[in-house]
């Protein structure tokens, strides 16, 4: 894979456009898929809206919610009293380190639950945007991903591999390289996905319908072509 870098200023922002060359044949809606999940990772990671990276988080909170489950057993099975208080303190401390990360887990279960309809319903979409900022309309930080090439339908399985993680450390690379996540953070802000579709489309459940929609261009964006 190769890739060519331009930067355009738009306004006051700048815009970094990179294109990371690909063989038409890889990016299935699979690909594309964990592409986007793995950019909205390091954005939400780099821009201190998240403690760790998303699949570390996810990682730790599966490991929480199995030890709850084998220390309720535990409390059960306890012979003495001194050890179901051992487990049962130690319970607590596993429902309070589940409930300080539950509901951003049911939120990111929600988005690739949306990504997954949409990705599903329309398999060749060419472009999504990831924006951090109060509103869509007033962004902080703009993330773009073009997808040029045409799309294979994955079949409705949303499996990891080689390709994905090739061409996930490659966007990543080219993002830290042009200073993505870099400025300093503005405290906790709100996060929105917009993926170009047809208006055919209806998963208003889960995507609101915007047409022609056009974004404040007086920040630093980051566009990414493959």
């Amino acid at each position: 894979m190769q890739r060519t870098e331009t930067m355009e200023k738009e306004g006051e922002g700048e815009t970094y456009f990179t294109v990371i060359e690909t063989a038409s044949d890889t990016l299935d809606s699979s690909v594309k898929f964990h592409l986007v999940t793995d950019i909205l990772s390091f954005v939400l990671f780099m821009h201190h809206q998240i403690p760790s990276l998303l699949q570390d988080l996810t990682l730790e909170f599966d490991e929480l919610n199995t030890e709850f489950a084998e220390l309720e057993t535990a409390i059960v099975q306890a012979e003495t009293c001194s050890l179901r208080r051992t487990h049962a303190s130690r319970k607590r401390e596993v429902r309070m380190g589940i409930r300080r990360v539950d509901k951003l887990m049911n939120t990111i279960s929600s988005f690739k639950t949306a990504l997954q309809l949409m990705i599903t319903e329309f398999p060749a979409i060419q472009r999504a945007v990831l924006i951090l900022g109060p509103s869509p309309l007033r962004p902080i930080h703009v993330y773009e991903l073009n997808f040029s090439c045409d799309t294979a339908a994955s079949g409705g399985h949303f499996t990891r591999n080689r390709v994905v993680e090739a061409l996930s450390k490659k966007a990543i690379r080219v993002l830290i390289s042009k200073g993505a996540g870099s400025s300093s953070s503005a405290g906790p802000t709100k996060l929105f996905l917009l993926v170009q579709a047809p208006s055919s489309i209806n998963l208003r459940l889960h995507f609101l319908p915007k047409r022609d929609f056009r974004y404040n261009k007086k920040v630093i964006s980051h566009r990414l072509s493959l």
